[in-house]
């Protein structure tokens, strides 16, 4: 048997990483295709991840080429984290299975299955009900998130891994996460001193891959590095694709229209939702639908779980209030993380196994 993880983008892997590692018990044949980099430092960062994780390989230049490599190798199954467009032509040779990268508030969490899988992985019963609803053709099966079964296993040991003190940060002071999405994201809202502003905590900055690869995101980048330069920040290098070693380590995370609400939230620890944009002219004024047309009404749930702030000016007390009171929302994120993140148990992976070993 042979499973294909489709690689477009470094952070599809810490939703496939715990699959593979369920597969690679069963002594099955996986094998991960990567995309060559135009960028030379970011193809270096990919094959250091290549060596660091021990993945089986295999280099391609472009989606061209990937499909016609799927439509050789005849793979048992083919695993994305995104949709492709042309998916029925492959399932001449092979099944298809849909692990959506993330599980944010943007629409194209449920858009992504107009183009259908043989199966899709599901996050609660929520997420399966408006899919089944949506799309009564599709296969979906609620397995949960596999990305977070590392920090709910019984062998989790990220606090072992990393440390305030290997980041330069200081154990005695609260951490603060923030991780912001590219677009729409809070990032250029913040001040330049935001480090000074919140100079009692130490800051881990882990923002998206793009906010760091992409160059019309540039002015998010230079911001980044400016406050990178303050005593109480570590900023998580390019390589660092995975946040959850992050989330294990801080008291509180600050994010913005992200999956990564949810994703802290399912470990039960205080949230701040940043509902604050730098939005381009064309999601603005008269072109103010395209936002809201970008967003799910999915983030209504953020409203239920998180503190929700409106401006940078009013961050300061919101973090200082769930700092005291971290018990605030706790019921409210056990509840939703069961609907929006499903069962965290830390068998996701061995359930999605089970059912490509059972459906080949």
């Amino acid at each position: 048997m042979k499973i294909l993880f489709d690689v477009k983008h470094l952070y599809y892997l810490p939703q496939y990483i715990p699959v593979y590692q369920e597969l690679l018990k069963r002594s099955i044949d996986c094998e991960f295709i990567f995309y060559h980099q135009d960028d030379e430092a970011l193809q270096q960062i990919c094959t250091e991840i290549e060596a660091k994780e021990k993945l089986p390989v295999k280099w391609i230049s472009c989606w061209e080429s990937a499909f016609e490599y799927y439509q050789n190798i005849k793979a048992d199954w083919i695993i994305f984290g995104n949709a492709v467009g042309d998916i029925d032509k492959l399932h001449p040779f092979s099944k298809t299975a849909l692990m959506q990268h993330g599980i944010g508030p943007k629409s194209c969490y449920y858009d992504v299955s107009q183009n259908l899988t043989t199966v899709r992985f599901v996050e609660g019963q929520h997420r399966l009900k408006r899919l089944k609803d949506l799309y009564p053709k599709g296969n979906f099966v609620d397995t949960g998130y596999a990305k977070l079964d590392p920090i709910f296993s019984k062998n989790n040991n990220f606090a072992n891994q990393l440390s305030l003190e290997n980041f330069g940060l200081d154990p005695n002071k609260k951490t603060i996460l923030y991780a912001p999405t590219f677009y729409p994201s809070s990032l250029e809202c913040f001040d330049k001193k935001f480090p000074k502003d919140f100079e009692d905590y130490n800051i881990i900055l882990k923002p998206h891959f793009f906010s760091v690869t992409k160059k019309k995101y540039i002015r998010q980048n230079k911001l980044l590095h400016l406050w990178n330069q303050y005593d109480n920040v570590y900023l998580a290098p390019t390589s660092s694709y995975n946040l959850l070693p992050f989330m294990a380590i801080s008291d509180v995370m600050i994010s913005d229209a992200s999956s990564a609400i949810f994703e802290f939230a399912a470990l039960n620890k205080s949230v701040i939702w940043c509902d604050f944009y730098k939005l381009r002219w064309t999601y603005r004024g008269i072109f103010s639908y395209r936002f809201k047309q970008r967003l799910d009404s999915d983030i209504d749930f953020f409203h239920q779980l998180s503190e929700q702030v409106s401006s940078y000016q009013v961050l300061q007390s919101a973090l200082d209030k769930v700092i005291k009171n971290p018990e605030l929302k706790s019921e409210k994120r056990i509840e939703l993380t069961e609907q929006l993140a499903g069962q965290t148990d830390g068998c996701c992976s061995f359930r999605i196994a089970n059912y490509l070993l059972e459906h080949k």
